[in-house]
């Protein structure tokens, strides 16, 4: 016999609703014992309190008010290396009150802060791809989870927490600017989190693009502001900053190790010696600006997340040190190709898998065993050609962005998530 008019559709609704639950009750758990995990390891491994950068962050800015703030280093856990303070005065001021609490203190809650941040993270790249209304919908919450939980495990954001780096919350001051139609707080943020770590900087070429031009200067001029105080603070190590330290790679770590997934590291190790900013290096800058162009081009006009993400991953490239915790954007990067306009191309979930097994293998910690020391560049030409891992991949996606782009594009302009109507970003 027929079933009842509506019989079947509330099945489906309510199987569907029961299958969310489930998700959800299982993300929920994975992350938080994902997080227990982490704790653990801080508190009762023998290197897990290590967080060497963090150190540096604590440490380094209690000298904010002496001469001695770039005469800083931390060595008691990087003979090899003795770390020194490399931010500008500005990051000192805003790292200056941690060093009143307890280290263990600070450092449980960097690490919970760092989970919290990469959440929003995740919730704002869904925003992008699918707009605000979506993210309302049970499926999309849930899936939000689901990806923090992976997130955390993925090398970027693993080796951010060992060292108790501050690249999430740069990642998220940028999706937080990106995501606000308001050009003073877009721009405000941009200049804030460039003040703090001179590579956020880039982001202001993703208002350029987007045509954002108020925005792309009110950074510029925040970005200013907090070099001005810099200099009001500490007029003298300010003026050795910006004077002297700025831009001197050699000072930030070793150029040629595998950690250093840049161009110049890339190159570098593949020919045998530090090709600082030579032929070598600016012919590879330019392959890459030109990639990076047209792979914009190729974008459609409310691809928010993927402009975003081609603006990023050239600032790496192009950076004379991208370490590989630097590539946190390599997570919204996955769930773009998951999820984003151009999903369904040829070479997108591959494109995904590629990024999604060498950050949860961590690629260049593996071959870290591999290398003499971190200042030896010349290795084995297999070794240099495994260590180009990002950078390769980089150049991979600005090719097939410009291929699939156009061909979606063209062919299937209106192609939505499962097939339906996504809403449209605010602009």
């Amino acid at each position: 016999m027929p079933e009842p008019r509506g019989t079947r559709p509330t099945t489906r609704n309510d199987s569907k609703a029961c299958e969310l639950n489930r998700s959800l009750r299982l993300a929920v758990p994975v992350l938080g014992l994902s997080v227990l995990a982490r704790l653990l390891w801080m508190l009762l491994s023998k290197n897990g309190m290590n967080l060497v950068d963090l150190h540096v962050y604590v440490d380094g800015s209690a000298a904010l008010l002496t001469d001695r703030l770039y005469d800083f280093t931390y060595a008691e856990k990087t003979p090899d290396f003795p770390l020194p303070f490399t931010y500008p005065p500005f990051a000192a001021l805003v790292f200056f009150p941690l060093h009143y609490l307890p280290f263990t203190v600070i450092a449980v809650l960097w690490l919970l802060a760092i989970v919290a941040a990469l959440y929003v993270v995740v919730w704002i790249a869904f925003e992008l791809i699918l707009g605000k209304e979506r993210m309302r919908e049970p499926q999309w919450r849930t899936a939000a989870v689901w990806w923090t939980a992976i997130g955390i495990w993925m090398e970027p954001v693993r080796t951010t927490i060992d060292y108790g780096q501050v690249n999430v919350f740069l990642v998220l001051g940028a999706m937080l600017a990106v995501r606000s139609s308001r050009w003073w707080l877009s721009g405000g943020l941009i200049g804030v989190i460039a003040g703090i770590k001179l590579t956020p900087a880039i982001s202001g070429l993703y208002f350029v693009a987007r045509r954002r031009w108020g925005t792309a200067v009110w950074s510029a001029a925040v970005f200013g502001a907090t070099v001005g105080v810099s200099f009001l603070i500490n007029h003298k190590e300010a003026k050795r900053y910006f004077g002297t330290l700025l831009g001197d790679a050699d000072r930030i770590g070793p150029v040629g190790s595998v950690w250093n997934q840049s161009l110049r590291g890339a190159l570098s190790r593949l020919l045998g010696y530090d090709v600082q900013s030579g032929p070598w290096w600016m012919a590879a800058v330019v392959v890459v600006a030109v990639s990076a162009f047209f792979a914009w081009r190729a974008l459609g006009p409310d691809d928010r997340l993927g402009t975003l993400i081609v603006v990023q991953l050239f600032g790496l490239m192009v950076s004379p040190i991208s370490w590989s915790h630097h590539f946190v954007w390599l997570l919204p990067t996955v769930m773009w190709l998951v999820y984003g306009p151009l999903r369904q191309a040829p070479g997108a979930r591959i494109l995904a898998g590629y990024w999604l097994v060498t950050t949860l293998i961590g690629v260049p910690w593996v071959l870290s065993f591999a290398q003499p020391s971190i200042w030896t560049i010349s290795r084995p030409g297999v070794l240099s050609w495994l260590g180009t891992v990002d950078v390769l991949g980089v150049l991979v996606l600005y090719v097939w962005v410009m291929w699939s782009g156009r061909l979606v594009n063209r062919i299937a302009p209106q192609a939505d998530l499962s097939r339906e109507p996504a809403t449209r970003p605010a602009q």
